[in-house]
């Protein structure tokens, strides 16, 4: 190839990468040909070249590069689905409002459900009002798991411990202005993972 080619090769190179982060698949030969302005059998040995001196790696159908190679895909759909009270107990229903897409590489794999946090007696574990809050759909917890309980029909957002001389369990505020809510028992329905808020 002439020795004005590397310029092509790099064009190649950057759409290949641009279209595979908007799309997740790598571009067509006939794609590539039209975004840079070459025929589709000069795309092809383009393509054949780059992969034989090591700028990517193109099997006659899959292009990879340093960047696509790194990225991970993979998303898990999850319900954003209403908010849950960080203050008294309140009946919330479950309303899906959308769907959002959480990459695993940051929030890992699972059941998940998201939820608007409201109120502030969670502060000091840094959720406030406002914030979406990721839950691991799970019915069960260990002391010191901020959870989703459900009791009598209403939820909230505490920390949970189990007092076990008294045999009830404690959904502890963690703001120290507010009081430990005491119950007999409760309906746990989900464990808080992540939070994601706007700085």
């Amino acid at each position: 190839m002439r020795s004005k080619s590397r310029e092509l090769m790099k064009a190649i190179c950057q759409y290949a990468e641009q279209y595979y982060l908007q799309t997740g698949i790598s571009p067509s030969t006939t794609k590539i040909a039209d975004a840079v302005g070459v025929s589709r059998g000069t795309a092809y040995k383009y393509l054949v070249a780059m992969n034989d001196n090591g700028m990517i790696e193109y099997d006659g159908k899959n292009i990879q590069t340093d960047v696509t190679r790194k990225l991970n895909t993979e998303t898990s759909q999850t319900a954003i689905v209403g908010s849950v009270p960080c203050g008294s107990l309140q009946y919330e229903e479950e309303n899906i409002e959308e769907y959002i897409s959480l990459p695993t590489a940051i929030f890992g794999k699972g059941d998940f459900y998201i939820l608007h946090a409201s109120g502030n007696s969670m502060i000091d574990a840094g959720i406030d009002d406002g914030d979406l809050v990721v839950i691991r759909k799970q019915n069960y917890a260990s002391d010191g798991d901020i959870v989703v309980a459900l009791v009598e029909n209403q939820n909230t957002l505490k920390t949970f411990y189990r007092d076990e001389q008294s045999r009830k369990i404690i959904l502890h505020p963690e703001n120290k202005n507010m009081d430990d809510i005491v119950v007999g028992d409760c309906y746990i329905q989900g464990i808080a993972c992540h939070v994601i808020k706007a700085l």
